[in-house]
């Protein structure tokens, strides 16, 4: 039995829902980001203590297959994003496209209107908190990190930095507060 589950964004979240399903007795034989599928049906009761205990622990189980598609989309970008391989020439629509075997236009057009944000902007919202990250922790220099997430130079990642955040990037490290953001949350 498949179930997919919303906010579901690193391993802990794996980890998070793992325990919640063995805690209910619930054998699964596999727990990616945004998915569980179980060993065999689960009653109604047991279900909805499941349910529950997701729901306090900041997830939701999704029913409806427009929500289960953008959380495949959701968790195919902040997988992609996380790896830090992103070409220069990647491109958003060729990469959904393939992964989903479905056409980008549908695949857009689905996301926009149920998260009132367009697959791009979740693309850069992403890149940009991911280069929070990497700026915080000092592990890679502008040049590398804008190399790492695709961006043609310096300039355009730093300008769309700006864009997003109000800060440049330098501006952005000397501030006490970050103002990082949540995946679960974009």
């Amino acid at each position: 039995m498949k179930i997919f589950i919303k906010n579901m964004v690193c391993s802990r979240c794996i980890s998070a829902v793992e325990t919640i399903f063995n805690n209910a007795n619930v054998n699964t034989s596999s727990v990616i980001l945004g998915e569980v599928e179980t060993e065999s049906d689960v009653s109604a009761t047991i279900m909805r203590s499941i349910e529950e205990k997701l729901l306090e622990t900041g997830f939701e189980r999704i029913m409806d297959s427009a929500h289960q598609l953008i959380e495949k989309i959701k968790n195919l970008i902040i997988v992609k994003v996380s790896d830090l391989d992103i070409d220069e020439d990647f491109l958003l629509s060729e990469f959904l496209s393939s992964k989903l075997h479905k056409d980008y236009s549908s695949l857009s057009k689905t996301f926009s209107q149920n998260e009132n944000i367009t697959l791009e902007q979740f693309f850069i919202l992403q890149k940009i908190e991911k280069v929070k990250e990497l700026l915080l922790y000092n592990e890679f220099n502008l040049t590398e990190i804008a190399g790492k997430l695709g961006y043609k130079s310096v300039q355009h990642l730093s300008t769309q930095f700006r864009n997003v955040t109000g800060f440049t990037p330098t501006e952005f490290k000397k501030l006490k507060d970050h103002h990082r953001k949540p995946l679960d949350t974009l």
